[in-house]
């Protein structure tokens, strides 16, 4: 909510950026939105980075790599840790009513969103309407976690079929029947 009523105070009319003319539009939801999200994603970000450097970063400099080189050599290797930032990121977007009802206005077909609408319709006191809209915002990010876990699961299962195919002796070079 406070995020949301300094996003509104920046982008009113008397506001420093009242020029732009952004608020009650889905521009004005959207930078809501970063300012709530951009801290999460740095703080965790560099904290995924900081570890990362302590346990492998010696090694990459050793070998002549530039601190911009290792920490983009360390996000590579940690890109699964980074996804779970990002997923933390779209969790806290997603779940984010206030913000975006501040800015955005809720009006039908332009800034409503399905948290907003969850919220509009609990205080209408259409209750089983809400409840299904929250039924499915729930599934799409259950879906989006389940599709990022079976990633997961994939990469991780590659490289162990790698291993065995290399490991296996070759049928035509001196291997036993």
């Amino acid at each position: 909510m406070v995020v949301g009523l300094v996003v509104y105070l920046m982008l009113s009319r008397s506001g420093p950026l009242g020029s732009w003319g952004i608020l009650f539009t889905p521009t004005a939801m959207v930078v809501a939105q970063a300012v709530l999200v951009v801290p999460v994603v740095t703080a965790l970000t560099r904290q995924l980075v900081a570890d990362a450097a302590h346990g492998n970063g010696e090694q990459l400099r050793s070998m002549g790599a530039r601190p911009l080189g290792v920490a983009g050599l360390l996000l590579v290797h940690e890109r699964w840790a980074l996804l779970t930032v990002l997923l933390t990121a779209f969790g806290r977007a997603v779940s984010e009513v206030g913000a975006v009802m501040i800015v955005g206005g809720n009006i039908a077909g332009v800034t409503r969103v399905m948290t907003t609408t969850i919220a509009l319709e609990t205080s209408k006191g259409d209750l089983p309407l809400a409840l299904g809209l929250g039924i499915v915002l729930l599934m799409v990010v259950a879906l989006i976690n389940l599709g990022i876990a079976t990633l997961q699961w994939l990469q991780r299962d590659q490289p162990a079929v790698a291993e065995r195919t290399a490991l296996a002796p070759s049928a035509g070079k001196g291997a036993a029947p």
